[in-house]
């Protein structure tokens, strides 16, 4: 293979090899999904350590659920890999600029308007990837996902909320990607470094406002109620000196039964998100014989409730306990760790990106003989030629997660929460039909959080606190 290459030009050289690393990693990971495939298939008794956590029905159904989603990936990913390579070998990218370039001059732009070409070519990308999406979405969301009884949308409802998405996408991609391409165009010869601060400012700016006016966009927030929760949630936060101003609950249950809480917010402002799905008194999937006055959408939920099991989510200690969890990430330091890991990277990406975006064979290897587009320089940098750099970045900071989820489980645990963190563990993984087995090669590359099992004996020693 390598003597092939080398008797190829440079362009070749380079399209090439990133076509074959393409298909090595892909080769990769069905290797490793296919290993924890066999786990899925073959263990099909609950094993004896788990006897104590896991009934036989939940496992199976955890089991069939796991193993249904691995068949979808295998065949999804088999398929996002195929057209990716046709895309490339068929010329594509340049197509498809061709294209945005023929829609610009019937607007009445000329050539020279690269910026305006860039943001056409961008819409035409998103149109086109989420119409060859489409399908495995909705295989994914109304099937998989209805089957194993998660699913809680519509039809009517996953298409508003598509739409809905698209728009509000396009809405931030498409300023922030005229902007940076601006700086970058006239930057000189430091605009890495004014690009860097850019996107800097712009993700500062998102994770800001993201829970306040984009997340509202797509689900209800309502504040926590008076009562003991909030009561225990706001001593609890005082007790570490988190900055707590408000206590949110998100009615995830209109999209999916999973659920979920995260805390977001800068300084002084820090705010908790907690799911409905993920508290025992609030989650109506829970409450069958509830009034309905919320139309269709509510008949549809409560439709559904008996696919479930019963009483989902957590009691308000085990809540309590999950939280714990999350506080120890901001203890800790890890928000601000992934911040300054995320942004040493882009930093060093931009840089890198600085010195090669002059090399003229890299967009010739991609089609590209007479132009040279800022954008597809972006696209064939970051995507494609820093695909070995990322993959390893990847693998890297997914080691780095584990360690700090096992630091945040012992914080918990440390506040006394390891009895209630312990069976929040179980409820959760049972509530989202996690399979408790894993094949180690598979869990060591993808799981960023501890499988089941090691993270209730790294709890099981203090679990009486």
């Amino acid at each position: 293979m390598m003597q092939m290459l080398a008797e190829l030009s440079v362009e070749s050289q380079i399209f090439y090899s990133v076509l074959f690393f393409s298909w090595i990693v892909y080769t990769w990971e069905a290797y490793l999904s296919n290993r924890q495939r066999k786990i899925y298939r073959t263990t099909t008794h609950v094993p004896a350590e788990l006897g104590n956590i896991m009934d036989a029905e939940t496992f199976e159904k955890s089991r069939l659920y796991q193993l249904d989603k691995s068949t979808f990936s295998f065949w999804s990913g088999l398929y996002s890999e195929a057209e990716g390579t046709l895309i490339l070998l068929l010329g594509g990218i340049p197509f498809l600029w061709n294209v945005a370039e023929q829609v610009l001059y019937r607007a009445g732009f000329s050539a020279e308007y690269e910026i305006i070409h860039s943001l056409v070519f961008l819409l035409l990308a998103t149109l086109f990837s989420t119409f060859t999406g489409l399908p495995w979405s909705l295989y994914n969301t109304f099937v998989i996902e209805e089957r194993h009884g998660f699913n809680q949308q519509t039809l009517g409802f996953f298409f508003k909320d598509a739409v809905k998405k698209i728009l509000v996408t396009q809405c931030i991609l498409l300023p922030v990607a005229s902007l940076l391409l601006y700086i970058i165009k006239m930057g000189g010869d430091y605009f890495f470094i004014y690009a860097w601060l850019f996107t800097l400012v712009v993700s500062l700016v998102l994770v800001t406002i993201y829970a306040d006016y984009i997340a509202p966009l797509f689900d209800k927030f309502t504040p926590l109620s008076e009562g003991d929760l909030k009561e225990a949630i706001e001593n609890m936060a005082k007790s570490i000196d988190f900055p707590l101003t408000k206590v949110y609950v998100v009615e995830g249950s209109k999209r999916s039964s999973h659920s979920n809480a995260y805390f977001y917010g800068f300084f002084k402002n820090k705010r908790i998100v907690l799911f409905d799905t993920l508290l025992e008194d609030y989650s109506p999937l829970n409450k069958e014989g509830t009034d309905d006055t919320s139309g269709n959408e509510n008949t549809e939920l409560k439709s559904k409730v008996k696919n479930l099991n019963k009483k989902q989510g957590c009691n308000n200690q085990e809540v309590l306990a999950v939280l714990g969890h999350e506080l120890g990430h901001w203890k800790l330091g890890h928000t601000v760790k992934n911040i300054v890991i995320s942004q040493v990277n882009s930093f060093l990406c931009f840089f890198l990106f600085a010195v090669l975006i002059g090399r003229k064979e890299l967009f010739e290897a991609f089609g590209f003989h007479n132009t040279q587009p800022t954008l597809i320089g972006l696209m064939i940098i970051f995507q494609f030629i820093f695909s070995p750099y990322n993959e390893v970045l990847s693998f890297s900071l997914t080691v780095l997660s584990r360690r700090f989820e096992f630091q945040a489980d012992a914080f918990a645990r440390n506040l006394g929460k390891a009895k209630d963190l312990y069976s929040a563990l179980i409820k959760l993984n049972k509530d989202n039909l996690g399979f408790p087995v894993s094949d180690w090669l598979f869990s060591m590359w993808h799981y960023s959080h501890p499988p089941l099992l090691e993270r209730l004996q790294a709890l099981k020693v203090d679990k009486q606190n």
